[in-house]
Order: structure tokens, then C-alpha cells, then sequence
């Protein structure tokens, strides 16, 4: 058995599945930009995303797909490096890094299928809309919340 962080990339796995298969449904089930109202304040919006962030260089002519793409491999594999690194029992950072990865990977996957990033989750208050995401970038930023809060607040074992 792992003693190392390693042990954790089961929630990486999970969120990954998570993520694809939701993505699968979204495309099946709803039509590209057209809401679907849930309750209000929540609406599912299928939509395409070929940059980063809230579509940061989303029309930029290509070269950004690839690049984000890149990026996500990179920081993947060096928070895998990290895990290693870790004691299983480092409980909070170790979820924080999974989470990250898990989202990096389903946004990973996204772009090297279909050349975007599928996102279907619309958030609003009044008329003022959040960018649309998808439960990738939601692991991803609970990870990076958490990995900052502990880093600011909490000393975890380091065995």
C-alpha cells in the first residue's frame, strides 16, 4: 500500500469521471446556449470554452488549445511529483492537490477530443451572469481555496 500522497489520486480519478461523464450528458441532453432553468440563480447552459479562465483567449486563433493543453499536462504531472512527495496523512493538502489535478485532467481530456473545453453550469444573481463552468473547473478551484487556506491558516503533520 502507498504511504505517500499517490494514495489520493483516487479522488483525482473520481472527479475526472465525474467531469466526463456530466460533460457526456450536458451534450446529449442540451442544446448549445440555450438556458435551462433550474431554480433560480442556476440555470444549465450548454457552451463551448476554447480558452482558459472565464474564456480567456477564447478567440484567440487556435494556438490556445494546445497551449492551455500543455499547461494542464505540466502542472498535472508536477502536483503528481508533489503527492509523491507527501505523507498520505497530510489529509488537506493532499485533497486540495487531487482536486486540482482531477479538474486539470477532465479540462485535459476536453481539449484533446474536442478542441474546447464543454462547460453547462450557469450561475446569476439579478442580471449579472457567471461565466459558465463544469465540475472540472469547480474541483479545480476548490483545491486551489483550500491549498490557500491551509497554507495561510493550518500546519498539517508532516509524517
Amino acid at each position: 500500500m502507498l504511504n505517500n500522497g499517490l494514495r489520493w489520486l483516487g479522488v483525482s480519478a473520481i472527479i475526472l469521471l465525474l467531469d466526463q461523464l456530466t460533460k457526456q450528458m450536458a451534450q446529449q441532453h442540451l442544446i448549445a446556449y440555450l438556458e435551462y432553468p433550474v431554480i433560480p440563480g442556476f440555470n444549465l447552459t450548454l457552451s463551448y470554452n476554447k480558452g482558459a479562465a472565464f474564456s480567456f483567449l477564447h478567440y484567440a486563433q487556435g494556438w490556445q488549445v494546445w497551449f492551455f493543453g500543455i499547461i494542464a499536462l505540466a502542472v498535472s504531472v508536477a502536483i503528481i511529483i508533489w503527492l509523491s512527495r507527501l505523507s498520505w496523512r497530510q489529509y488537506g493538502t493532499c485533497a486540495a492537490l487531487s482536486l486540482i489535478v482531477g479538474g486539470a485532467l477532465g479540462n485535459l481530456c476536453d481539449r484533446i477530443h474536442y478542441g474546447h473545453v464543454i462547460d453547462f453550469i450557469q450561475l446569476y444573481v439579478a442580471h449579472f451572469y457567471w461565466p459558465t463552468f463544469n465540475i472540472a473547473d469547480s474541483a479545480i478551484c476548490v483545491g486551489a481555496v483550500l491549498l490557500l487556506v491551509l497554507s495561510l491558516f493550518k500546519k498539517e503533520p508532516k509524517t
